[in-house]
């Protein structure tokens, strides 16, 4: 009696070369059901990681503090010295910097980690069969953790320099989420090729480095010329920018650009899903052949 029971409530699993896609409505249960069951999974990834990512390090969550802190002093005597000149901000410029600075790394971590996480799972994705959305949302957790430690430093920074904020400082996780969500649709649409190339992941830190310097983080948008042009073309600034207006003047500067990038982050994060899942067989069995 007990064998007929457990074989009642086993689920039988059929793989045949048929593409999913031709199935919309059985492909987007499997995907919500896979969500669902990788949460328990995906907390755990995220305590371990977590965990090897201060246990590692001399300094430990103080490196969350560090980069913000550095550059802020850096621009700051920079402009000080008039070796650079740059225009008035809504706030004390190495609030400005140390504010923005959080916001653009907490960006980046979202676009790295996709590609991040199937590189150090490599192993285990040829070997157990478990939702693949688990190392994502385990990483998105990790950056949620990552942006909390540097909140203090901010806060901090708003008390010792007596910033008052509106209540729209309680409409900035809306803003700050997509902002987050648009490093994962780019992440995860890099990931499958991430894990089969090298390049991508050195040619992504490349990239950054050159996309910070085209992202109002140590300066105001620029209304005029060809690189004004450029900035407003960024699909971060619309983000990054409307976040840091809500938690400080409260006034949106450009809420159509801000929605409109919004939009276009939610339905390509759901089609990169979609790739994502259909891509990543053919790339682990690649991976381990």
């Amino acid at each position: 009696m007990k064998i007929k029971h457990l074989k009642s409530q086993l689920s039988e699993v059929i793989y045949t070369p048929e593409s999913l896609l031709k199935h919309p409505v059985q492909l987007s249960k499997e995907m919500w059901r896979d969500l669902l069951a990788s949460r328990e999974l995906a907390w755990r990834l995220m305590v371990r990681d977590i965990s090897a990512q201060y246990r590692q390090s001399l300094l430990g969550i103080t490196w969350a503090f560090l980069p913000p802190i550095v550059m802020a002093v850096g621009f700051s005597l920079a402009n000080d010295a008039k070796v650079i000149n740059i225009a008035k901000t809504d706030l004390p410029y190495p609030v400005y910097i140390v504010f923005s600075t959080a916001l653009w790394q907490t960006f980046v971590e979202a676009l790295n980690s996709p590609m991040q996480a199937v590189i150090v799972a490599k192993p285990m994705l040829s070997r157990v069969n478990f939702p693949r959305e688990a190392l994502i949302l385990a990483k998105l957790g990790e950056v949620f953790f990552n942006f909390a430690i540097k909140l203090i430093l901010i806060v901090a920074l708003f008390i010792w320099f007596r910033i008052s904020v509106t209540w729209t400082v309680f409409l900035t996780p809306v803003p700050l989420l997509h902002l987050i969500l648009l490093g994962t649709f780019i992440g995860i649409l890099l990931a499958p090729l991430g894990i089969l190339y090298q390049d991508i992941s050195r040619g992504l830190s490349l990239f950054t480095g050159f996309w910070l310097f085209l992202t109002p983080v140590v300066y105001p948008i620029p209304n005029r010329g060809i690189f004004g042009f450029l900035v407003k073309l960024n699909p971060v600034t619309p983000l990054l920018v409307t976040t840091r207006e809500l938690a400080t003047t409260g006034v949106v500067s450009d809420p159509s650009r801000f929605w409109i990038v919004s939009l276009i982050t939610l339905i390509g994060l759901l089609i990169t899903w979609v790739a994502f899942r259909l891509a990543m067989p053919f790339v682990v069995e690649r991976v381990s052949s």
